[in-house]
């Protein structure tokens, strides 16, 4: 219920409203607008690729060597966003802050990003989707893009004067997710009204668990 509500207070009662999809309360790193159906990866380390193992000292003795350096990573960070784009991936979901190299080259290729994303908001997409996070890191960069998302939409959402992120999924399951937008003039009113209705969720599931026995 926690990732599948947010309030929104400094609004009245009667401007809250149920939307399909989820709602994720932080804005885009980068957004490229796209239309129709598109795919996601799901991330959950730093893109960045690392220069050396860990453990493992790296020594730069000259700027020519520094720059190669950053030559290099920007380099795997590029192809990787190409193939990103080869297989209509327009969307990098992401519990890690990524790099600004790593959002230039995901502009660059017309790849949106949300990052920070929280633990239970990233399993919260892995139940609805059906997909594990894509880890190209290390030596397997350059490994197969297997799961990614199916996406049917993706926009920025105003919610008062916080930016958000709002997408629908196309869910593997019969769960269809709707995320229920909660207004209220303060803070307390909205906890209220969210505790009422979770409380009222939950008399409900045992309910229909009940029936189902």
């Amino acid at each position: 219920f926690a990732e599948l509500h947010a309030a929104v207070p400094g609004l009245p009662l009667a401007s809250s409203r149920v939307l399909p999809g989820i709602v994720l309360r932080r804005d885009f790193a980068a957004y490229c607008p796209a239309d129709g159906e598109l795919r996601a990866l799901l991330v959950t380390e730093p893109l960045r690729p690392a220069l050396t193992a860990p453990g493992v000292e790296f020594v730069v003795d000259s700027e020519g060597q520094y720059q190669a350096s950053l030559r290099w990573i920007a380099g795997r960070i590029e192809a990787l966003m190409k193939r990103l784009q080869s297989n209509n991936v327009k969307l990098l979901l992401s519990s890690a802050k990524q790099e600004e190299v790593v959002i230039y080259y995901a502009k660059l290729y017309g790849v949106s990003v949300v990052e920070c994303l929280s633990s239970e908001e990233m399993a919260l997409i892995s139940e609805i989707t059906g997909v594990s996070p894509y880890a190209p890191f290390g030596d397997h960069m350059d490994r197969e893009i297997t799961e990614t998302a199916a996406v049917t939409f993706c926009r920025p959402l105003l919610l008062a004067s916080r930016r958000c992120v709002h997408i629908g999924f196309s869910s593997v399951r019969a769960f269809q997710p709707h995320c229920l937008i909660l207004c209220g003039p303060v803070d307390g009113v909205n906890e209220q009204h969210a505790a009422a209705l979770q409380e009222a969720f939950t008399m409900l599931q045992q309910v229909f668990k009940t029936v189902d026995q």
